[in-house]
């Protein structure tokens, strides 16, 4: 009985420091990027794959890092950012930040909505239930309610993993694929090789889980706790990220169909992987963009009114914490009624987001290094030699991607002239 106590007590502890991490990892699989998936697997079957470990490896560095501040330090990434490098470069940090995420805001109730049109469930009835029920959560609800609404979300992304197994792919494949690069150098293999790699490291998560951390007043001795928190989410996210490569490589792939959205992959999965699949597949979908509805405008808000040192939290209300409540309110009536709308360029909206999230990371992930190595503010929390070799390391690669992404989105000719 002595030898198992501890053990206990540690899964208890850790069950109830869980829950940032595992939350932010996951909704990086949102509706844009289960369509990234979707089309890589429907595209390329299984030549991806292997891009799955160097951007597992990516994203347990990027989210350590701003989960060990918030607990060392006590403060969130935008308020961090305001104390050492001025108002001025937060402010227009914070503008981008609003901008990149109304596009997202809008590409999640874009794919709530095309899950439930698979159903035939109309938009303009499926949007604005949608919106009601993000909105109630967060200003009606606790941080428990929520935090624990969300990790049950998170379980729904099990629908992934059946439906690939209902896709009956060959797993031997899967496995070496896994584990051997394929190298292509054509345009689209390129476009959708940098957009996996940049569906996973957004500006929002950063800002995202470190305001969570904070707000679950994490202790430093419980630290280690944490960190299994964001290595398990990470690890979590992207083997339902290898399930859906894996559910479109074996089905869509063999029989020449392309996507272009996932609400496009779940339908196309019916004739090939059965009905249960297919439904499995908008499932999942439909959480993932509810999910990711309520999380961004969250991750917005509480990055804003951090910066700007306005109050914040999903414990306070209206009256104690304005400027926090109607930001969230705004970007999901807006965002709803942007997909509702017939007018709305959404394709635009979108595109001009992923175009301002591409110009705003170089920036965040340097802010971050700069911050994790301040041993001012950090004491002996800082990066090891070894750790920002490989931070550093994951932060140009990012930063090269990035720019890359940007040059083929503002030339799409570009890899032709080069000859990719």
């Amino acid at each position: 009985m002595k030898k198992r106590l501890p053990s206990k007590k540690g899964l208890l502890l850790f069950l109830a420091i869980l829950g940032p991490g595992i939350i932010t990892a996951s909704v990086d699989n949102d509706a844009g990027g289960i369509t990234t998936y979707s089309i890589a697997g429907a595209h390329f079957g299984y030549a991806l794959l292997w891009t799955l470990i160097p951007i597992t490896v990516a994203l347990i560095v990027v989210q350590e890092m701003v989960a060990r501040m918030g607990v060392v330090t006590g403060k969130t990434l935008s308020d961090l950012i305001r104390e050492k490098f001025g108002v001025k470069p937060t402010f227009l940090l914070l503008v981008a930040l609003v901008v990149a995420n109304f596009g997202n805001v809008v590409a999640e109730f874009a794919g709530w909505a095309s899950a439930w049109q698979i159903v035939g469930v109309p938009a303009v009835l499926s949007v604005p239930v949608g919106a009601i029920i993000v909105w109630f959560l967060i200003v009606k609800g606790s941080y428990r309610l929520v935090e624990k609404v969300f990790l049950v979300a998170c379980l729904i992304f099990i629908t992934y993993p059946v439906a690939a197994v209902m896709a009956k792919p060959d797993w031997a494949d899967v496995g070496v694929k896994l584990i051997h690069p394929v190298a292509r150098f054509d345009g689209t293999y390129l476009v959708v090789l940098i957009g996996m790699v940049g569906t996973t490291i957004a500006p929002w998560m950063q800002f995202y889980l470190q305001s969570a951390v904070v707000e679950k007043r994490v202790q430093i001795q419980n630290y280690p706790l944490t960190r299994m928190d964001v290595i398990f989410g990470c690890l979590v996210t992207d083997a339902v990220a290898l399930a859906i490569i894996v559910a479109c490589g074996a089905t869509l792939y063999p029989q020449g169909i392309r996507v272009e959205t996932a609400g496009d992959a779940a339908r196309a999965l019916a004739p090939l992987a059965g009905s249960w699949a297919s439904t499995l597949f908008a499932i999942g979908l439909a959480n993932a963009s509810l999910f990711a509805a309520s999380i961004l405008p969250l991750a917005t808000a509480y990055s804003v009114c951090e910066g700007m040192g306005w109050e914040s939290g999903i414990d306070k209300d209206f009256t104690t914490a304005p400027q926090f409540f109607w930001l969230y309110t705004g970007l999901i009536v807006l965002g709803a009624l942007c997909v509702v709308s017939p007018r709305a360029p959404l394709v635009a909206i979108m595109y001009a987001s992923q175009v301002v999230n591409g110009m705003l990371l170089p920036f965040v992930l340097i802010f971050m290094l700069k911050l994790v190595n301040d041993r001012e503010l950090m004491g002996d929390y800082v990066n090891s030699i070894a750790f920002n070799a490989v931070a550093w390391t994951t932060t140009w690669i990012m930063i090269a991607l990035t720019v890359l992404l940007l040059l083929v989105s503002v030339f799409p000719g570009l890899p032709g002239l080069v000859g990719l």
